[in-house]
């Protein structure tokens, strides 16, 4: 089982990862929507896509992007589409 979990916070747990360049992509199911917050963030890689990005905010504090998706990955990363991972301080065990 892998978690996220950022400001004492789970943020996100699921035996169902796929893990990319290290990173764990969840499931979207296993993520605690209730700290996401939409973010204009976008960046792009070359062979992954177009990222988009959410802030977490727990307990008044916000961590701006920390958590980014693939709505739409090209066709080498479609392992990962809609999954959700994290950085910038989460901390992920699995």
């Amino acid at each position: 089982m892998a978690k996220a979990i950022w400001n004492d916070a789970v943020i996100a747990d699921s035996d169902e990862t796929v893990v990319l360049e290290g990173n764990h992509y969840f499931p979207p199911e296993s993520v605690n929507r209730e700290f996401l917050a939409d973010s204009s963030r976008r960046t792009v890689c070359g062979w992954k896509g177009t990222a988009s990005y959410y802030d977490l905010v727990v307990d008044g504090e916000t961590n701006p992007a920390a958590a980014w998706y693939y709505a739409d990955p090209k066709p080498a990363a479609s392992d990962i589409k809609g999954r959700i991972a994290f950085w910038h301080g989460v901390r992920v065990e699995a």
